[in-house]
């Protein structure tokens, strides 16, 4: 069985999302301040461990045309940091109209802008983690 945690890190705040342990299923768990991931806080550590994590996926930043942001390099280097700090194997994935997909999603049911503002980056990371799950699962063709 294997648990994904998926990133979607940003310079303030990093989204996190699991795996269930099928490999089928995302779900948005927390929004961190990536200070706090990046620092192994204990509220980072309790994550890895309370869903017993086994591997990384973080989102890299895409444009349209499929060009990696200028951001995409600063993303590497964090999720690398993270990996090595935590001793876990990582994994980068096209995080590509994620946010909107996230924006859509939260407007549906009810949040306002403000509110809205509290979830998006957890809610992006299980948007491309779930993609993520999709590709795998039509790789070994288990649909």
């Amino acid at each position: 069985m294997v648990t994904i945690l998926a990133l979607d890190i940003g310079r303030v705040r990093t989204g996190l999302a699991v795996s269930d342990p099928s490999g089928r299923v995302a779900t948005a768990v927390k929004v961190l301040l990536t200070d706090k991931i990046t620092s192994r806080s204990s509220e980072f550590l309790h994550v890895l461990d309370d869903y017993d994590v086994t591997s990384l996926l973080v989102g890299l930043p895409v444009s349209l045309n499929g060009e990696e942001h200028s951001q995409a390099n600063w993303v590497r280097g964090t999720a690398e940091s993270i990996a090595g700090l935590v001793g876990l194997p990582l994994v980068f994935y096209d995080e590509r109209r994620s946010t909107v997909q996230a924006e859509e999603l939260l407007r549906e049911m009810g949040y306002n802008a403000k509110t809205m503002r509290e979830k998006i980056d957890m809610v992006a990371a299980g948007v491309f983690l779930q993609s993520y799950l999709d590709s795998q699962s039509d790789k070994d063709g288990t649909l």
